[in-house]
Parts: structure tokens; sequence; C-alpha cells
């Protein structure tokens, strides 16, 4: 190290497009997902020495069964990576993908290495319950009102930040059908056309007339979550889920989901040997806990910190991907910050494109740099709440 803090640079950005739980991805390994998300970034350059890679830094929110063993290392070689090349598996639930991403890139500005992949991969199809395999809360969360909300469920707390922030129903089923309508849109016009990278999905089916084994594959590369019935008298419906007086409901929260996405990183040194080109900045970071009990509302205390560390002010910010865990929190936060609404998830969120906890916030990432090579952004920011408590934030710029 010499002391420097250094530029970090963004050279390419992929996710897989996102699969519904029990979808199009539901018999596709995430360590296999991340494997493909790995080489789809590497092939995205020109050729270089990859035992240069000084880290593979990989976001999972539930690290265990499938996906557990350190994911990180075993996508990383399962990605053709050579040995020498280290893997760790970073857990911060719905931030681990961006948190990646951002330790990535701080071990390039303190010179600990010159490239480095920060990624996201989380299977919810391969996790019998929001809570991973075993559900095994800490007794002592009930013993005291302090803590009891440790052991809440993520739409219990989006019920709490809606009545202490005053989000009606209809604000919620308002919002979560704009949501659908933009990610239509987009999708229509082949806006996340260059940030995903198709999937060979590969099925083992019996044929009985022959009694053996056909297999079958078909190119998975649109996100499955848009829904184009959904309506303002259908999401009104629904009935709630967390709480039998709530406005919470299956429609305006957001789609259990399964997909990853990488983004590597380069000190200017890196891109200059390597002749990558590259298409953003990584400008700050930040992290801030609030109460558990209405932990939606952590990206209200984690965007001033972020933008503070970049020396920007909101109104810098050209696009915000804010995940849409539940429409409840995702309206706080923007009336709370007083975000423009037209600068706040221009292709839809997470409530129409899905939410595949550990992988969410490199997959945003990669939204955000494809808007930026567009043309569509200068600068953009990633940021979500996170549960037990805490919000998360990122910022990007255009080169």
């Amino acid at each position: 190290m010499n002391g420097q803090i250094r530029e970090v640079y963004i050279v390419s950005a992929k996710r897989t497009a996102v699969a519904k739980k029990g979808g199009a991805m539901r018999f596709v390994r995430p360590d296999d997902m991340l494997a493909h998300v790995l080489r789809g970034v590497l092939d995205d350059v020109p050729a270089f020495d990859e035992s240069g890679i000084g880290d593979v830094v990989v976001g999972c929110a539930m690290p265990e069964g499938e996906q557990g063993m350190n994911v990180a290392r075993i996508g990383l070689l399962l990605a053709g990576l050579p040995d020498s090349v280290p893997g760790v598996t970073v857990n911060r639930f719905c931030a681990s993908g961006l948190n990646a991403v951002a330790d990535a890139a701080m071990k390039i500005m303190t010179g600990q290495c010159d490239i480095a992949i920060g990624a996201g991969t989380e299977s919810m199809t391969a996790m019998p319950t929001m809570m991973g395999n075993k559900v095994s809360v800490n007794p002592r969360a009930f013993e005291s009102p302090d803590h009891i909300a440790i052991a809440y469920g993520m739409g219990l707390t989006a019920e709490k930040v809606a009545q202490r922030y005053a989000v009606s129903r209809e604000d919620q089923d308002a919002f979560a059908l704009a949501s659908h309508e933009k990610a239509l849109a987009a999708m229509a016009a082949g806006r996340f056309r260059d940030e995903v990278l198709p999937y060979a999905v590969r099925s083992h089916l019996p044929d009985l007339a022959t009694n053996t084994v056909r297999i079958s594959e078909r190119v998975f590369d649109t996100d499955e979550g848009p829904r184009p019935d959904s309506s303002l008298e259908g999401l009104a419906k629904l009935r709630t889920v967390f709480a039998a007086r709530g406005s919470v409901t299956a429609g305006n929260s957001s789609q259990m989901s399964d997909g990853a996405a990488a983004v590597l990183l380069m000190s200017e040194e890196a891109v200059k040997r390597t002749g990558a080109t590259p298409i953003a900045r990584f400008r700050s970071f930040a992290v801030a806990g609030v109460p558990p009990e209405i932990m939606g509302i952590g990206p209200v205390e984690a965007i001033p910190r972020a933008l503070g560390l970049a020396g920007m002010a909101q109104d810098d910010i050209d696009w915000i991907e804010l995940n849409e865990a539940f429409a409840a929190q995702a309206l706080a936060v923007m009336r709370t910050l007083h975000l423009d609404p037209a600068k706040v998830n221009p292709l839809g969120g997470a409530i129409a494109l899905g939410h595949p906890l550990g992988a969410t916030g490199a997959i945003r990432t990669a939204t955000v740099i494809a808007a930026m090579q567009r043309g569509e952004a200068r600068t953009g920011m990633v940021t979500m709440c996170i549960g037990t408590g805490m919000g998360a934030a990122g910022i990007f710029e255009k080169v």
C-alpha cells in the first residue's frame, strides 16, 4: 500500500435475468448462476492474465445449503478462474450484493489489489423459508421489548413503516402498479438487453416411450416478474398477509426470486495494462443502522452518508435504484428524503422485477451502469433497506 486512495473503475457489469421463485431457474444452482456471470464480465473485456485478480467478493443473504460453503470460492473455480484467485462470501442481507461491489472497490482504492470482482447470487427457490434452511432466532429476542423486533418478519416491519409514515394502501398499490408498468415498458423497448447475460437452462425430462432421459435446453434472458395483467382493481382485492388490519400485500411487496450479477472493477493502472474500457467510476458506499422494527427506512440514514463521502448533493444524482422491498418503505423513504419520483426506479423495481436478496445490490448496479452506457444518466445510486434495521447506499459516476 502506498497510502494514497486510488480511483476505481467499473469495466463490466452483467446480470442474469431474474426468475420467480420456483420459476425458470428452479433447477439452476446458485453457484452455477454465479459462475455464469463471473465468466460473463471477464469475457466482456480484452483477455488478460486472470491470476492478477486480487479477490472475488460475493454477496449472499442466505449462505447455506446449495449456496453455502463459501459460494464465492466455489463459483469462481466453476467459472474457470485460476486456483490462485481467492474468494469470499459476505452477508449483509438485502445489501449483500452492493456490499460485495463496495468491498471489491475498497480493496483497489487502498492498494491491496488492482483488479477485483464484486458479485451476488441468490436462489430463493433453494431456501425452504425466508429465514433459510433452519429458523433459529435467539430466544433472548423474545425476552425484552428492546430486542423483539429482531424476530419480526420483514412484512411486519413494512406494516410498522406504513403506520408510522402514514403510507396508505391505495398509495402502495398505485406504486406497485407503476413498478410493473415501468418494467414492462422497459422490456418492450429492450432497455435491459445490454445488462442481461442469457443463461442456457437445461432440463432433464423422462421420456416414457423410450425409457430414457431427454435433455432439453432453453435460453432464459427475460425477467419473469413483471405482470401485464396488473391493475389497481386486482391489487385492491388482495388480502393483507402480515397484519389483519394492515395494508401490505403480496401485490405491493417484492417478489421472491432467483438471480445473480457480477461487476468487474480495476484501478487506473490495470485499465491501462489490460486495455479495458472504463464505463463508470465507483464513488462511495455507506451503511447505517435504524430500529429493527422499521428497518425499511434504512436508506434515509444511509443515503446522506454516501452522498457526503462522495462530496455530492442529492440533486447531483440522476438515477436512483431504490430497492422496492415493499411499496410502503419505498414511499416512506422517497417522501422523507424528498427524492424525485422521476429519478427513482425508471425501469421498475423489485415489486415487478424481483428481489433475489443477496444478489439484488449487484443486479441493480448493473442496471445503473447500463443506463450510463446508454447515455441516460451521468450519476447513479443503488440503495436499499436491510433486515434487522440497516440501510445501504452506493454511488457511481459515468466516465
